[in-house]
């Protein structure tokens, strides 16, 4: 299946916007720099280290320069910079390097035979939050009660109290899609559940080391919805990573999708639910993930059969290249979970994977 373009009949003014953990990355025009600075015009580049090739140090320096454009908004120079770097010897031997299974229609009892249940890995639930929200309502009711019975409240102030918060309510379900809530039971849940900390940090590292390892350049990452509102200035957007994705959104305006870019977001997009489903034996967050990537076949007009192929194809992919790459990943996540920018990331990439994990076993 790989190289066939796949033609699709979806309305391109209808496409949903791709999104991995909630965080969307709108489909916009991307500027092109044409004069793209080389790679050795801000840092030394000594004979002796062009002819044994990139080493860290130097690697690290041009990296920052990819963070630079990253920042600038320069999706492509960056792009540019980092395809530039891979093709120098010791340069970036990771970028789109992951290895991976054939391409073919694999059952369930497949999947069950490398320790994959489908089950607990596509239908994510988010049981954690879901606790918290429960317990919320519980301690505002109780809260509620016992102020009643200790103002002595009559029928009027019961009203006074009740519509502000039935107007808020209302207001941020219609203006902001619930996203004020989101936000705050959000913050709630990293402040008071490590586990739930922990499984956000996890799901994102997943999406980046897999765009990473397929060759889709991570442009920026957030581990919290606060964190997202004081980047992005809306409540409508949520934790996430996103991707130097102009190829895929050019063929998605053209109204085709090859086979290989399709594949590639397959991976990226269940490479969340695939990393909590290694790490904890289910996932909760991710249904976002899910649903958009249906989203994506239905619009091809997959039948349901093609659909599961192409999706237990992606699963099983996907899972096996986190298996192969569990110390990378496990790294990535400290350097995520310390605010690290995305050059840094690559790096700790870079440093964590050796030349046999990119072979197939």
């Amino acid at each position: 299946m790989n190289g066939i373009t796949l033609l699709s009949t979806f309305n391109t003014t209808t496409w949903p916007q791709w999104s991995l953990w909630g965080t969307t990355t709108s489909i916009s025009r991307y500027r092109y720099n044409h004069n793209v600075k080389s790679l050795s015009s801000s840092t030394p580049s000594p004979s002796s280290e062009a002819e044994a090739g990139v080493n860290g140090k130097l690697r690290r320096a041009l990296l920052e320069q990819v963070d630079k454009e990253l920042s600038r908004g320069d999706d492509r120079a960056a792009l540019s910079l980092i395809n530039d770097l891979q093709s120098k010897p010791g340069g970036l031997r990771c970028f789109g390097a992951a290895q991976q299974v054939p391409q073919r229609l694999y059952t369930i009892n497949e999947l069950k035979l490398n320790g994959i249940e489908t089950a607990s890995l596509l239908s994510p639930k988010d049981t954690t939050l879901g606790a918290i929200e429960r317990n919320l309502q519980i301690a505002a009711f109780l809260g509620f009660i016992s102020a009643w019975n200790v103002f002595d409240f009559g029928p009027e102030e019961l009203v006074y109290i009740s519509l502000p918060i039935f107007f808020l309510w209302t207001l941020d379900l219609v203006a902001f899609a619930g996203g004020l809530s989101s936000l705050v039971l959000d913050t709630i849940g990293h402040n008071i559940s490590q586990k739930y900390h922990n499984r956000v940090i996890q799901h994102e590292a997943g999406h980046f080391l897999i765009a990473y390892l397929l060759g889709i350049l991570p442009k920026g990452y957030t581990l919290s919805s606060l964190e997202a509102f004081q980047r992005e200035g809306s409540l409508n957007v949520q934790a996430g990573t996103v991707f130097v994705d102009f190829e895929f959104t050019d063929q998605i305006s053209a109204g085709r999708v090859t086979a290989t870019m399709l594949n590639k977001f397959s991976c990226i997009a269940l490479a969340g639910v695939a990393t909590e489903y290694l790490l904890y034996g289910y996932a909760e967050g991710g249904l976002t993930d899910v649903n958009t990537l249906d989203g994506l076949l239905n619009s091809l007009g997959f039948t349901q059969k093609k659909a599961d192929s192409q999706v237990r194809w992606a699963v099983l992919n996907t899972i096996l290249i986190l298996r192969r790459h569990e110390r990378a990943r496990i790294n990535l996540a400290n350097a995520m979970s310390a605010g690290k920018s995305v050059g840094s990331c690559i790096d700790v990439i870079e440093e964590n994977i050796d030349e046999i994990d990119l072979m197939i076993s």
